[in-house]
């Protein structure tokens, strides 16, 4: 993987986010590679092509590349939120790039992939409606909240100007697939739940643990009145998928 782009493709343009998106969709067409087979390339899409950049020519997965000066934090700005929303309702998600560049050196800085299958509700934030005077009134977009996705699934294509090595990204991404298979509408809970296990910052915990985000997760599922049920039944799917361990009864380990 080449971590230079090629920043004279910019010079036919003049606003800044149209030059970014031409270089790096560019170089992502050389240089992506697809972490669900061992296709070493992406095909690009034609431009426009909706909610998606690229296509792996071989197990046809879709890949979406968004590009950004500032650091990878807790937030990515998105585009509409209602959009964004369906897209996972539907399971119509694409696999998601997210890449830091330096402008000054058209250079990658860091590449994180977060797979589609890997997308709860509760991670898109949605913004204020545009002002009365913009000139898409009342538009509605969305925030990424990163740290709402399970950190299993946070996964560095490069880090700090270094590529990590593709087969460490495809063990990763085999690693966290298995939620692909559960149903789209109890994914969330499964997604939910995990990142908070996450959260608890340790190798082991126990079910009263998880107790303690019940009003949180009541609060991201209105609709359910049984939460703490609803807590174990996920820490046994997180087992079942191999994300867990069942030390004894009441007591977990991560994988």
């Amino acid at each position: 993987m080449n971590l230079s782009m090629c920043g004279e493709l910019a010079d036919a343009y003049r606003s800044v986010s149209q030059r970014a998106r031409v270089v790096s969709e560019a170089w992502g067409e050389k240089n992506l590679y697809c972490p669900n087979c061992s296709s070493s390339s992406l095909a690009r899409l034609r431009n426009n092509t909706k909610a998606s950049d690229y296509r792996c020519p071989t197990c046809s997965f879709w890949y979406q590349l968004k590009g950004q000066q500032s650091r990878i934090g807790d937030y990515i700005n998105d585009g509409a939120y209602g959009a964004m929303m369906d897209a996972i309702r539907n399971d119509a998600t694409p696999n998601f790039f997210f890449m830091q560049y330096e402008l000054t050196s058209w250079s990658i800085r860091n590449l994180l992939l977060v797979p589609s299958f890997a997308f709860p509700t509760s991670a898109i934030v949605k913004r204020k409606p545009l002002s009365p005077t913009a000139r898409r009134a009342g538009w509605v977009g969305c925030n990424i909240a990163l740290n709402r996705i399970p950190v299993d699934a946070r996964i560095a294509v490069v880090r700090d100007s270094h590529e990590l090595p593709p087969q460490e990204v495809r063990a990763r991404f085999r690693h966290v697939k298995p939620l692909a298979e559960i149903g789209r509408n109890e994914r969330g809970w499964t997604l939910d739940v995990l990142a908070i296990v996450h959260r608890l910052n340790k190798s082991q915990f126990t079910t009263a643990e998880m107790y303690s985000f019940t009003r949180e997760l009541e609060e991201l599922h209105p609709d359910n009145r049984h939460v703490k049920d609803k807590i174990r039944q996920q820490l046994q799917v997180l087992r079942d998928r191999g994300f867990l361990v069942q030390v004894e009864r009441g007591t977990w380990a991560l994988k």
